[in-house]
């Protein structure tokens, strides 16, 4: 993954190079598309707003591409197995890793697409208390919700692609 290249080495990458940069933090090749077709970017902050508006235009059929992308909370990367049913090496606590598992399952049968969430600091139990909030929105406003997760999670990812504004400052 592209990590801390700065703004000025983003804005000046042939095309291919900046979707594919892009595309490792958004996980849609259209929106990646957009992304590098409107370079070059002056400030963060202008990508970041950029990125948002795009995300939010998307097409619901495009967002759950976008969702396709992220793993089944409550369970290893491409595992099929509940972490219940793993090795309890990977998580000490697999009742939890299960609850999640189970969880997040009701929330894809109620809704019809995988449960995303920007967790940053939250735990186990946070994200349980998420979705069991969540399993109470309409469905027109749970897809609003996840669209903001998603643009939050681009934002890191956005984040950790460029750097820090202004780039890194060589001793």
């Amino acid at each position: 993954m592209h990590q801390g290249i700065g703004l000025d080495a983003y804005n000046d990458l042939p095309r291919q190079k900046a979707v594919h940069a892009f595309y490792e933090c958004c996980n849609c090749v259209v929106l990646a598309g957009d992304l590098a077709a409107g370079r070059p970017y002056r400030s963060h902050d202008e990508l970041f707003r950029r990125a948002d508006t795009l995300l939010f235009a998307l097409s619901e059929s495009s967002v759950e591409t976008i969702l396709q992308a992220y793993p089944h909370i409550g369970r290893r990367p491409r595992s099929t197995k509940s972490a219940a049913e793993q090795c309890s090496v990977w998580d000490p606590r697999p009742e939890v890793m299960g609850a999640l598992d189970s969880a997040a399952q009701r929330y894809a049968a109620r809704f019809g697409f995988s449960f995303v969430m920007f967790v940053g600091d939250t735990d186990a139990e946070g994200v349980l208390a998420a979705i069991s909030d969540r399993l109470h929105h309409e469905t027109e406003t749970e897809r609003k919700v996840v669209r903001n997760e998603l643009a939050k999670i681009n934002r890191t990812r956005l984040e950790r692609m460029l750097g820090p504004e202004g780039g890194y400052h060589n001793w």
